[in-house]
Parts: structure tokens; sequence; C-alpha cells
């Protein structure tokens, strides 16, 4: 049984997408300083402290509930 993926790591497989998850895959992508083990309210905290859009924000809420969702049915 393979460990399951982390949700930076779930993320930036959706880098090729063009809609709103793959451009925040691709933005986490290039980003260094992104809070890879700091969990979803860790990295919701990081966007607005660097001044996201709203939308910004939504999108990565939308992506967690996807992330789970994948990882509980797969």
């Amino acid at each position: 049984m393979s460990k399951p993926k982390s949700f930076t790591a779930w993320l930036k497989t959706h880098a090729d997408q063009h809609n709103a998850i793959g451009d925040l895959a691709r933005d986490v992508s290039a980003d260094p300083n992104w809070p890879s083990r700091r969990g979803r309210q860790g990295q919701r905290d990081y966007l607005e402290e660097c001044g996201a859009v709203t939308g910004a924000i939504e999108t990565l809420e939308r992506a967690w509930t996807q992330y789970e969702s994948d990882r509980a049915s797969g």
C-alpha cells in the first residue's frame, strides 16, 4: 500500500489544467515559500498574509475538498 500524496503533491499534478485549480497549482509550484506542511488552515493563512484575492482562497478550499474526496475514494 503506497503512502497517500500530500495535498501539495496532489495539487501540483493538476498544473496542466486550464481552470482555477490549475492556476493555483502553477502558482504553488512556482512559490518557493509555499507552506507544504502547514495543512489547510496554514496554507489559507499564508494566502491571506500574501494578499491573495478571495477567488484564490476559495479555490484553495475547493481544491482541499476535492483532495479529501480523492483520498477517501482512492
